[in-house]
């Protein structure tokens, strides 16, 4: 038990919840920031919302459930960050922060020295994975997506940690999960880097915040919570038992123009099926792309306007 627990500026005694914002580093930008300090002995849990300050049911569920959690129920801490991406969040931006237009989901670990990306990325590093023995970053299809809910794991860290996250995936009420191969994510460079179970969940999307998303992402992260013993509360009975995903296709556009999208997200698709075109500004048809295997549909972009090397469709082949 942690007669207190600190975290940057803010401290919780034992029993106690403290809300508030930390700084990064030697800025300007500012986290807001619940920390829970339980009433009994347990396991510290980090939860960040809004790396992406268009995915807005995590956000609302963060918001909601750092207010509502009872520290009396609570064995062990948790950390909320409601949203990460503040700068993001207020400009209504796609994915990145927009004073560097970078996404601070593919900069971990971070830098210290960095760009404000980076820093943010340091600073939930050091300052927040540093303390936590799990780790869920929550996330949705962003202003310009739709997506299937589904999970991603961690494929690159130490056995035991892979096979920790999947059995927190499992708590999961989603259809879904995948392996990630990627290592400077929020939650894979944790699993990698600092040993912390981690999963990256995603629901909701189409700039959209949804009731139904935010209670099912509630239900969610009570499970979790209740599962790994941190906090006191039934567990509710998932609708789906998810199936595994171990091979991915991110599909990025080849060239700026107009997107055309033919399937949906969860959509089971086949080998050699058109998936989408691109066209330029006078309709003509610059690129077509096609499934590489029987899989289903994880996200797509909904948006008519594309630009090179952005997002168009993820599918997963199903094992």
């Amino acid at each position: 038990m942690k007669k207190e627990f600190i975290i940057c500026e803010l401290s919780a005694k034992v029993g106690e919840k403290k809300q508030g914002f930390i700084n990064i580093l030697n800025t300007e930008t500012k986290m807001p920031v619940t920390i829970i300090n339980g009433a009994n002995e347990g396991s510290t849990v980090l939860i960040t919302a809004g790396v992406h300050g268009g995915e807005y049911p995590c956000i609302k569920a963060a918001i909601e459930l750092a207010k509502e959690i009872d520290p009396k129920k609570v064995s062990g801490q948790i950390i909320i960050v409601h949203p990460v991406n503040t700068q993001g969040f207020v400009g209504r931006n796609a994915a990145v922060v927009p004073e560097d237009n970078k996404n601070i989901l593919r900069v971990f670990p971070g830098d210290k020295n960095g760009t404000i990306s980076e820093k943010i990325a340091y600073v939930i590093s050091n300052e927040l994975q540093e303390k936590a023995d799990f780790y869920l970053d929550i996330h949705g299809g962003d202003i310009h997506e739709d997506l299937l809910p589904h999970i991603y794991y961690p494929g690159l860290a130490d056995k035991s940690i892979i096979e920790a996250s999947i059995n927190m995936a499992k708590s999961f009420n989603v259809p879904y999960y995948v392996k990630s191969n990627t290592t400077n994510g929020t939650y894979t460079s944790a699993a990698i880097r600092k040993n912390i179970p981690s999963l990256l969940i995603e629901r909701g999307g189409c700039g959209l915040c949804k009731e139904e998303d935010v209670k099912e992402y509630k239900r969610d992260i009570l499970n979790v919570l209740s599962v790994l013993n941190v906090l006191d509360c039934e567990i509710k009975e998932n609708e789906f038992s998810p199936r595994e995903i171990k091979e991915a296709v991110y599909l990025e556009a080849l060239n700026d123009g107009c997107w055309t999208c033919f399937v949906k997200a969860g959509q089971e698709i086949k080998e050699g099926e058109k998936l989408g075109e691109v066209t330029d500004y006078f309709g003509n048809i610059i690129d077509t792309y096609y499934a590489k295997f029987d899989a289903v549909v994880l996200y797509n972009t909904v948006a008519y306007s594309v630009t090179k090397d952005s997002s168009l469709i993820a599918y997963g082949r199903i094992n």
